[in-house]
């Protein structure tokens, strides 16, 4: 009984000597210790990370195999590991057994709920050491960080060009790999998702559905009313975490971040010169084709 009402009180008597993290249980302690202990005990022949527990060295080699043995009979889409295929399946079942004490909403699994509650406690545990800023999840967290370190740890295998986050890789290499299947009934253009090509074929009908309920100007694209709308509101929420300046939108908070950071991506054809900003490229690759020459 005793054990079981540390639950309730949250006491963790037992402290790690290596570390000085606490536990509520003993055998919790002596588990932990393992990983001060026998770290290295089992290897990895690809990359020599250590651990403590073998299937946990045969779960992390997937990762350099890409073995995913693991398969969702309804999709057919495979994972590397069966917690991940157990997740994916509540998407086809529906099930969300994780429910929140605040609000009732429901969650598919344990992470997805914590993530939600700091909604309601607005904890944000995780602090930038360059900036003091502070964020609600990690991967906010590592994504900023990103931003001062200049690191882009994705890279394209087609054009060498780097991305911040895996997802804007993926969808960067659609560009390379995947046929432009939508056409546009219009001008014949081409796209790679049917949402591009529709909202693309605004342009030509002019169809405006999005309707500011302030002034009444109607726009094409609802990001374009969202951004409009911040005008007659004063709401500037993207913050430069330099010098404080706050911008309506992120491209101008990106654009001017570079100030601060002398990053400069883009890149001319002809002399392998870089610049911060596309239209000052735009200017300079003039200058080689000619477009700007001054006649005398």
């Amino acid at each position: 009984m005793v054990i079981h009402q540390r639950l309730h009180t949250g006491e963790k008597p037992y402290q790690c000597s290596h570390c000085d993290k606490c536990f509520a249980h003993k055998n919790s302690l002596v588990e932990h210790n393992k990983k001060h202990t026998n770290k290295d005990k089992y290897k990895c022949s690809y990359c020599d990370k250590g651990f403590v527990r073998k299937y946990s060295l045969v779960d992390h080699q997937k990762k350099h195999t890409g073995e995913k043995p693991y398969h969702c009979n309804q999709c057919g889409k495979s994972f590397a590991r069966k917690r991940s295929l157990s997740k994916h399946q509540k998407v086809h079942t529906g099930e969300k057994s994780y429910q929140c004490s605040q609000c009732g909403n429901c969650f598919a699994d344990k992470n997805s709920l914590t993530s939600h509650q700091r909604i309601h406690n607005i904890e944000k545990p995780y602090q930038c050491s360059f900036c003091s800023k502070c964020f609600r999840y990690k991967h906010s967290f590592v994504r900023h960080q990103m931003t001062h370190s200049g690191e882009k740890p994705y890279k394209c295998s087609y054009c060498s060009k780097c991305y911040i986050e895996k997802s804007s890789l993926v969808k960067h290499q659609r560009t390379h790999t995947e046929e432009k299947s939508y056409q546009c009934s219009y001008c014949d253009k081409y796209f790679l998702y049917k949402r591009s090509m529709l909202g693309h074929q605004k342009i030509h009908t002019g169809e405006k559905q999005y309707q500011c309920n302030i002034c009444g100007k109607l726009f094409a694209y609802k990001c374009d009313l969202k951004k409009h709308q911040q005008i007659h509101t004063g709401e500037k929420p993207y913050q430069c975490n330099y010098c404080g300046k706050c911008f309506i939108d992120k491209s101008n908070l990106v654009k001017h971040q570079r100030i601060h950071t002398g990053e400069k991506t883009y890149q001319c054809s002809y002399c392998d010169k870089y610049f911060a900003h596309k239209h000052v490229l735009i200017t300079h690759v003039n200058i080689h084709s000619g477009k700007n020459a001054i006649s005398v």
